[in-house]
């Protein structure tokens, strides 16, 4: 009886999370509170137990970027990289699309993907108005770019820190396996995008309308804007090197927000306005319902169901991981797909002997997460944040506006993916 209490509690909560029927937070908090009814939820479970509760490595980790990205909003820094582009452009197109690609590209991984757009395409939106040019390709790329360059580190993307918190991953390990990959993607996107969005390509923009932009204008405090730099320099260097230094990427985050709020002497209502309080609440409900189906033993059944189909064939393996969660993430936010999947893929990996970053399946399952998150205007977090600003600003972009390109690159991305494991962990591993 409380199995099937519990699949009924879980398969409603993410039908109403999936479909968006209602807000995800309210859903998922809906959820949990299900799940305290039946009594397979209590403080014990939910907050204090490693395999049932909240992981807070993850919150912490969110909240202490949050805090971060709050500070450096405040600079002007993400409004100068998006004029810098215009300017660069000169108006042609295609070099300011490949140029808004790479702001993108560079701010995404240490940012991570959404905070990327939301700081960024509202510029974009300014600076396609300026120059009389349509904005939906700058859009579309813009966030393609973004999950694209999330995927090669642990903070880029929140599929990334849920799953290097279950499975041990470090910030090196991703610079290590993930970097190369994305690169190689990224690349590969530049040069579909010339042919993806062709027809918008083959007008010059209004160079008039660079004729007064002053990038540099856009910093408000110089001050302010080097000391955090520095901060988040330091923040990045402790992140590569937690491991040496025996800290959690969580530890190091917190201690990052805590610095870059001393060195930058900005008031808390300034800085805590902008954190994301309804994704951290959301996240934690996640943890809470995917630990209740932990605890009646469903995801232990799944596990073992899938290591037997497995087997000893760590290719297959890898395989319906990759293709599968891209399939999947297309249609589901890759954030609540990851946090329940990832249990299940954590005894898949026990099975075969190798596990942490040696494991061809947790990094299969990165790249699947990552990637499927770009097939549908859905997919992920950030593609709705996009699509909501270019809707508030009149310039709205349909579901199949993004997912007729969306599909296209995921598909692409996903086969060179594969190929990539394929080469890297089983014809020279």
């Amino acid at each position: 009886m409380p199995t099937s209490a519990a699949l009924a509690v879980f398969i409603v909560a993410y039908a109403l999370i999936a479909t968006e029927r209602v807000h995800r937070v309210a859903a998922a908090l809906g959820g949990v509170a299900g799940m305290v009814v039946i009594g397979l939820v209590d403080a014990r479970t939910a907050f204090f137990d490693e395999h049932t509760g909240v992981d807070w490595n993850v919150i912490f980790l969110l909240f202490g970027m949050m805090i971060i990205v709050g500070v450096l909003k405040q600079t002007g820094l993400f409004e100068f990289l998006a004029l810098w582009a215009a300017k660069r452009s000169g108006g042609h197109p295609y070099r300011l699309l490949v140029l808004l690609v790479l702001v993108g590209a560079a701010v995404a991984p240490i940012l991570d993907n959404v905070t990327c757009v939301l700081l960024v395409a509202p510029v974009t939106l300014s600076v396609c108005r300026r120059l009389e040019l349509p904005s939906a390709p700058y859009l579309i790329s813009l966030v393609l770019a973004s999950n694209i360059g999330g995927m090669s580190t642990l903070i880029g993307d929140p599929p990334n820190i849920i799953i290097g918190s279950r499975a041990g991953l470090s910030f090196t390990d991703f610079l290590v396996h993930s970097l190369p990959l994305t690169v190689v993607l990224l690349v590969l996107f530049v040069v579909m995008a010339r042919w993806l969005f062709r027809k918008d390509m083959t007008v010059m923009g209004n160079v008039h309308g660079l004729d007064d932009l002053r990038p540099a204008d856009a910093i408000t405090n110089v001050r302010m804007l080097r000391r955090s730099l520095v901060v988040l320099l330091l923040v990045m260097v402790a992140f590569s090197l937690h491991t040496v230094l025996h800290l959690d990427p969580s530890v190091v985050a917190m201690m990052g927000a805590g610095a870059t709020v001393l060195v930058s002497r900005t008031e808390p209502q300034e800085f805590l306005e902008e954190v994301e309080w309804g994704t951290l609440a959301f996240f934690m409900a996640l943890f809470v319902l995917v630990g209740a189906l932990v605890q009646v033993g469903v995801i232990g059944a799944i596990s073992e169901w899938a290591a037997e189909a497995m087997g000893e064939r760590d290719l297959l393996g890898a395989t319906a991981l990759l293709f599968g969660s891209g399939v999947v993430g297309a249609f589901v936010d890759n954030i609540p797909y990851t946090t329940a999947t990832v249990p299940v893929v954590e005894e898949m990996v026990a099975g075969t002997g190798v596990s942490g970053a040696d494991s061809p399946l947790w990094w299969a399952f990165v790249f699947g997460a990552d990637l499927g998150g770009n097939a549908t205007a859905v997919a992920a977090g950030a593609n709705v944040v996009v699509l909501g600003i270019a809707a508030k600003a009149g310039e709205p972009i349909s579901f199949w506006g993004f997912t007729r390109y969306g599909v296209v690159v995921t598909v692409m991305t996903l086969l060179v993916a594969w190929a990539y494991v394929y080469l890297r962990y089983f014809a020279w591993g």
